[in-house]
């Protein structure tokens, strides 16, 4: 720890920030408490909070800017457009709009003493502002990278005829900064592909607070779902957006309709929930909730006898799904629409089940598997909590951060 943080000031910049309950926001915010506590000052230069429902929250302007203290933290709410429907034109300049309207406050606050700026990416539109607000002020830079979203974009098509010219403007700003971090092995491997020095290059995955989500029997959502003890809950919490793939729930949901045993709940919010709906209306077997508070999360995580992580195959290697850390730790059995070669294939295929992606045969399979063998399901839900504890415990991450973030700031390069 530094021997006198009190003196350090960080300025943190990034799209998403608490109360965010999903997501990068959710991470930001623990981040930024996590050395606010430790003595650091802590400057945020962030958005309203918006997702992933894609609106404002009550009590926040989208238009105005906005300043609060909390936690002994100072945060900057910016204006920021949040499309109704996002589309790809409409996501650019989303991000757009926030890259105009936190610049200002970020070269402001940069003036003062600051001794690092962490940029969070997405937004990577953000960066070269960051970049060059550090070298203005003196101050080291961290670049932080939870989403590759040129790269997802790009196998999306969402960048048609532009791949080039966006992979030579993301080479140039990575390797400017004074550190690289992201989420997963495989991503950082992506780093260093994409010219980051091994020095610079620095794994810093997601965690999960290993004591406030845990196995309970007692405590789920069965009740208020409906759903008896001796059904079988297949539950998928999280975004719901296009890179997730979730048709494929219902797809699944619908060849096992004769199965009265078996209950789909989808819970989340985002662009695609609501088509979701409509291709379910006439299940009795699928269940949808809302996104959840933090203190149900547990209650929610615990109600799965099977938790599912769908991608599609062509971005699984570029996101490292931060859902994946809080169903380990609940103890529950996990089935993945991944590749073994991909950094998801790669996590659940030592303690879940492995189905290619896009696959509903595959997928159907799997769970009927499962269902029939409840001893089965308890060794890989075992197996699955004591992995997650090993890897990616919240104080096991955050320390090691925390050494690596003051080896920069008191070592230099």
């Amino acid at each position: 720890m530094n021997s006198n943080p009190g003196q350090k000031r960080i300025l943190l910049l990034g799209l998403n920030f608490s109360p965010e309950l999903v997501g990068v926001g959710r991470y930001t915010g623990d981040l930024a408490v996590y050395l606010s506590q430790r003595g650091y000052k802590i400057c945020v230069v962030t958005a309203p909070p918006y997702y992933p429902e894609w609106n404002v929250m009550n009590g926040f302007s989208q238009t105005a800017y906005g300043i609060e203290s909390k936690e002994g933290m100072v945060i900057y709410r910016c204006p920021l457009w949040v499309p109704k429907r996002p589309g790809n034109l409409s996501r650019l300049l989303h991000l757009i709009s926030f890259v105009i309207s936190s610049s200002p406050i970020l070269f402001f606050q940069s003036l003062k003493k600051t001794d690092l700026i962490f940029c969070v990416a997405p937004t990577i539109l953000n960066a070269p502002f960051a970049l060059l607000a550090a070298r203005l002020s003196g101050a080291k830079c961290w670049l932080h990278i939870q989403d590759f979203e040129l790269d997802a974009a790009s196998k999306l098509g969402m960048l048609p005829g532009v791949n080039k010219f966006v992979g030579f403007f993301e080479r140039i700003i990575l390797t400017r900064f004074d550190r690289v971090s992201t989420i997963s092995e495989s991503m950082l491997y992506l780093l260093l592909k994409k010219g980051v020095s091994a020095q610079k290059g620095i794994l810093f995955p997601n965690w999960v607070d290993t004591k406030s989500v845990f196995p309970r029997s007692d405590d789920n959502l069965r009740d208020e779902l409906s759903i008896t003890s001796d059904q079988l809950v297949v539950l998928y919490s999280g975004s719901m957006g296009a890179k997730q793939g979730l048709e494929i729930l219902v797809e699944v949901a619908r060849q096992l309709e004769s199965h009265r045993e078996i209950v789909f709940v989808l819970c989340g919010e985002g662009p695609v929930r609501n088509e979701l709906i409509d291709r379910a209306r006439d299940l009795p077997n699928v269940r949808f909730l809302p996104l959840q508070p933090m203190d149900k999360l547990n209650p929610l995580l615990n109600t799965a006898d099977i938790h599912i992580l769908p991608q599609k195959a062509d971005v699984a290697d570029l996101v490292m799904p931060s859902k994946l850390l809080g169903m380990l730790a609940s103890g529950k059995t996990i089935i993945a629409t991944a590749m073994p070669e991909t950094e998801i294939g790669r996590v659940v295929g030592r303690v879940g089940v492995l189905v290619p992606p896009g696959n509903s045969a595959a997928l159907c399979e799997a769970i009927l598997g499962l269902s029939k063998s409840t001893k089965q399901l308890k060794y890989l839900g075992e197996s699955g909590r004591t992995y997650v504890c090993d890897n990616w415990s919240k104080d096991m991450v955050l320390q090691k951060f925390l050494k690596q973030m003051d080896d920069l700031l008191q070592k230099g390069n």
